[in-house]
């Protein structure tokens, strides 16, 4: 088997506004032309975080511009899974709905997981990937991995004070009333795997769900969810309990399934860097098919 290539990776940062082509020929002098525009063909530049094949693209002052000389940049794709940031010590990325987080004794491969595992191993076979948390198979969203084992101890142990904002939007059987409020139980799990409320703190964890209403229509109601804790199931069981299950939610006593999958998605998440300390804020849009629903 050929060894694959390693990335042998040079940035440079241009001091003013430039076409793209004009740069590279002022700072990559030791080649060719004819070799710097081949690189330029061929996916080998990045200008920020994207690959850039247009000779004439303009690049701003401060800009970095990265160049790839061994291959072509490794760029991501795959339709239900999409990657939304990714720097040396992290991965955020959007899941879709259905696929599962990560594998269990039936299912090893095809999970985000394993596809975000095998698209690091690219870049190199050395990297590892690290489970920080975990969505439902059928709710889609907002998922953060970590790239070393500093990274994920310091989001898992650090959890409750470095994740700032864990907001959902589900779309909900019936007009919520109140329209917005909280809910607040334990919750425990029996042997079939069902999770349930309880008032007994002996017998589950403490449970807190915050909602308020976005916009109700056709008998559903669109509502964004905030997360004080993050129990399994918890935000399914907290609307189960208010009398209004989530569509599609057979499992905790949805009658309808409008949009034929399970009508949650965690839509933002903001939490602190675990090795920079920077502020890390994401949203992505509400699903066109919740809207769809209540218009």
């Amino acid at each position: 088997m050929t060894p694959r290539k390693l990335d042998s990776i040079q940035t440079f940062t241009p001091g003013a506004d430039t076409p793209l082509l004009e740069y590279l020929f002022t700072v990559l002098t030791m080649h060719k032309r004819t070799a710097v525009k081949a690189m330029l063909k061929y996916g080998q530049i990045k200008v920020g975080d994207e690959v850039v094949t247009q000779f004439n693209h303009p690049v701003a002052a401060g800009t970095p511009v990265s160049v790839n000389f061994s291959r072509p940049f490794v760029t991501f794709y795959n339709r239900r899974l999409k990657l939304v940031y990714e720097d040396e010590h992290i991965i955020v990325a959007n899941k879709g709905y259905g696929l599962l987080s990560m594998g269990n004794d039936k299912v090893r491969q095809g999970t985000a997981y394993s596809i975000l595992k095998e698209y690091i191993k690219t870049h190199d076979p050395r990297n590892k990937l690290f489970i920080v948390h975990r969505l439902d198979q059928h709710t889609s969203g907002l998922m953060v991995f970590a790239k070393s084992m500093e990274a994920k101890e310091r989001l898992q142990h650090n959890w409750n004070n470095m994740v700032l904002r864990r907001q959902y939007v589900c779309v909900a059987e019936g007009r919520l009333d109140p329209p917005e409020g909280e809910v607040k139980s334990y919750l425990a799990e029996n042997t079939q795997h069902i999770v349930y409320s309880t008032d007994d703190p002996r017998k589950g964890q403490l449970a807190y769900t915050r909602y308020r209403t976005l916009t109700s229509g056709n008998g559903y109601t669109l509502a964004e969810v905030e997360l004080e804790t993050g129990r399994k199931n918890q935000i399914r069981v907290h609307f189960k309990d208010l009398g209004h299950p989530i569509a599609g939610d057979r499992k905790y006593g949805a009658k309808t399934s409008p949009a034929n999958r399970l009508c949650l998605h965690a839509m933002s998440l903001r939490f602190v860097h675990p090795v920079t300390r920077k502020l890390m804020d994401f949203t992505t849009p509400v699903p066109a098919s919740f809207r769809k629903i209540v218009d």
